[in-house]
């Protein structure tokens, strides 16, 4: 049983989350509530992400509501009164919003225009704002050319990289080497999913409110509870899913794509902190580890954890315009303030998903 001590910083403050109930959004529910804030978790149930049939059981009061019904929204905020809105509703996926740019947008765009305009035009508006960013944001992210200059590159050439040359290129054809992208990186998404949630900071940057924000750029979270069967987000997930049914893994490039998972419980923190620390006011930070993990190295840690052949795993040269190459984040401002730093490492974390999702599968089966 957690303690609540009378000096903690977050007891008795109402936090109002959107997307409360996903898969970040419930176990940062469950986090704040043992800190002693009273939550309220705006969230509309959706199937792709939370099945057919969700059951939800948080320390919150829980409203089901979409972000572009404005009256429903209107009104969940006015009964909870937030001191902090913590938004993390979104749609997510970057090929999913090739396919669907209006949901998105709508979604992404609207609704963030409209929980900030709910939120600016109350009597009391809340203390602080914080958004759940993204890394796509970046797009290819940041790398040093042969002078050693840094820069953000369009995104790769389909006609590049169906002849093979999946690397990231200068306009005289060399290759550009990648390294960690901070947040003073020029945004160059590639994706519509990315420039939505761009927009979102944007929206929040450049309409008048009362109230400081914070915006946390994550990158590839995973853990425990991420859905085991969206095929849209969370490439770990989507592996072990796959490999528990004896399907094959299916690697995309050469197989050295590369990403900074970062696991839940972590970010979770990050928002934790996002809530009530002075010295992240005002400012946006990456969060990940700072370090980077390979696609077909994640793969085999999966493999190697359900015990299972690591021929299972299959680099087949195919590729999706408009993904990532080398995913990274620069998190030293943050570690700089002191009040937060990433604690699982990929291994552990990896070995925390598979437990986890095999314990679903079995039982699943009985």
């Amino acid at each position: 049983m957690t303690v609540i001590t009378h000096d903690a910083p977050l007891r008795g403050k109402r936090i109002f989350i959107t997307g409360g109930a996903g898969f970040i959004g419930s176990r940062l529910c469950v986090a704040l509530a043992e800190q002693g804030a009273t939550v309220t978790i705006y969230d509309n149930l959706l199937s792709q992400v939370h099945g057919p049939a969700p059951c939800i059981d948080l320390p919150a009061h829980l409203v089901k509501g979409d972000v572009r019904d404005r009256e429903t929204m209107r009104g969940a905020i006015d009964s909870s009164d937030p001191q902090v809105v913590i938004h993390l509703a979104a749609e997510t996926g970057t090929g999913q919003s090739a396919d669907e740019p209006t949901r998105y947008t709508e979604v992404n765009v609207v609704g963030t225009a409209q929980l900030i305009e709910i939120c600016r035009d109350r009597a009391i508006p809340p203390e602080r704002f914080v958004l759940a960013g993204t890394r796509a944001v970046y797009g290819e992210g940041a790398y040093r050319d042969r002078a050693g200059k840094i820069a953000v590159p369009p995104p790769r050439e389909p006609e590049a990289m169906r002849a093979g040359r999946f690397g990231v290129f200068d306009t005289n054809g060399d290759e550009l080497i990648p390294v960690p992208t901070s947040t003073d990186a020029a945004p160059m998404p590639g994706s519509v999913y990315g420039s939505s949630k761009l927009m979102q900071e944007y929206l929040l940057a450049q309409t008048p409110a009362p109230w400081q924000s914070v915006i946390l750029r994550l990158q590839n979270v995973y853990g425990p509870g991420q859905s085991l069967h969206n095929p849209y987000t969370g490439v770990l997930s989507i592996f072990t899913n796959q490999a528990m049914r004896g399907q094959q893994i299916n690697i995309y490039e050469d197989g050295e794509i590369y990403r900074d998972f970062v696991f839940v419980d972590d970010v979770v923190a990050a928002f934790v902190a996002a809530c009530h620390e002075p010295s992240l006011l005002s400012r946006t930070f990456n969060i990940g580890t700072g370090e980077p993990t390979s696609i077909i190295a994640a793969a085999r840690l999966i493999l190697r954890e359900l015990a299972l052949d690591g021929n299972t795993v299959r680099v087949n040269g195919a590729f999706r315009p408009g993904d990532i190459r080398y995913a990274v984040a620069d998190i030293d401002p943050i570690l700089k303030t002191g009040v937060w730093a990433p604690r699982i490492d990929p291994s552990e974390g990896i070995a925390r998903l598979v437990k986890w999702a095999r314990q679903e599968f079995e039982a699943a089966l009985t």
